[in-house]
């Protein structure tokens, strides 16, 4: 029996805010990384992508999945692994699960220049003609995305003894793929959840659109699942499994997921928008000296680049058929 939002006790996630990173980076960077090594989760306030843009992107993406399913369905890519454009509902699985996730979603990825050397293996955008401003809004905002998450991980260079400008050279023209979510109302014989319990791929994941019930992470010193409630506007946080197989586990991605809502919010639908940091499909995920020790050995001696590992994951959730 899947707990609810009104049974998950409320996880403990500190709020911290990224304006306090100029004044004190080095306490900022702390905070963060407690917060990362004890839930694998923080709450960000003051982020810096601009609030209007934010409202812009949330009327756009509504607009979005209000449109015909057969409109939607021109913008899927059969055999494309989800990576650009529309998902069908109903699509998704996650790793080991008996149910596919009642969700379907819009990748925006990085707009590359002609020619540029990751072209064979970053899919082109798709943009829908409508709603009209949709490709603007979602290129801004992907922008803004891109430069709270350059901050985070300065901090998190920092908390693990690294120069604050350490994944620069990881993340410039990243695989980065920012999602648009809809989780649309739930009938009651539903079977499944809206996202069952999964870990992130990538490096961090940066979520707006929290504020609406239903997440929650998988609390590793308890076994239980705890709810997570960020204050209006402020993101959550998550450590995925490219860091955390690049720091042997010091910082640890977390198992979460969206549970169903109680029967009073099942006939509402749900919109989040997670941004999937990701480096650029060449980077060497090699297991950071620092964080190896007689106590730690080494969990990943073979490294792997960004691009082979993200093949193997997409294939584990369904995105991509062998």
């Amino acid at each position: 029996m899947l707990d609810t939002p009104a049974t998950a006790r409320l996880a403990d996630v500190p709020t911290l805010s990224l304006a306090d990173q100029e004044r004190d980076p080095d306490g900022f960077a702390a905070a963060l990384g407690g917060s990362f090594e004890r839930f694998g989760f923080a709450i960000v306030a003051d982020h810096g992508v601009p609030q209007a843009l934010i409202d812009r992107a949330w009327r756009e993406t509504e607009a979005l999945f209000a449109l015909p399913e057969e409109e939607k369905r021109g913008y899927h890519v059969p055999g494309g692994g989800g990576a650009r454009g529309y998902t069908p509902f109903k699509t998704e699985i996650a790793k080991d699960a008996a149910h596919v996730d009642l969700k379907e979603f819009w990748h925006v990825g990085r707009e590359l220049p002609a020619g540029h050397r990751f072209a064979d293996v970053m899919s082109p955008n798709i943009w829908p003609t409508r709603p009209e401003g949709f490709r603007q809004t979602f290129v801004e905002l992907f922008a803004a995305f891109d430069r709270a998450g350059d901050r985070l991980l300065s901090a998190i260079a920092r908390h693990l003894g690294l120069s604050s400008d350490w994944f620069d050279p990881a993340v410039k023209d990243g695989n980065s793929v920012l999602r648009l979510l809809h989780y649309p109302p739930i009938p009651a014989d539903a079977q499944g959840v809206r996202a069952g319990a999964h870990e992130d791929i990538n490096l961090i994941t940066l979520l707006l659109g929290a504020e609406e019930a239903g997440l929650e992470l998988l609390d590793r010193e308890t076994g239980g699942w705890l709810a997570i409630k960020p204050p209006e506007g402020a993101m959550v946080v998550n450590v995925g499994d490219m860091l955390q197989r690049l720091t042997n586990h010091v910082l640890p991605s977390t198992t979460h997921r969206v549970v169903n809502p109680p029967p009073e919010r099942r006939g509402h639908s749900r919109y989040s928008m997670p941004f999937f940091l990701h480096p650029a499909p060449d980077f060497l995920i090699e297991t950071l000296p620092g964080c190896v020790d007689a106590e730690h050995p080494d969990r990943y001696p073979t490294p792997i680049t960004a691009h082979d590992y993200l093949h193997e994951r997409l294939v584990e959730i369904g995105l991509v058929k062998m």
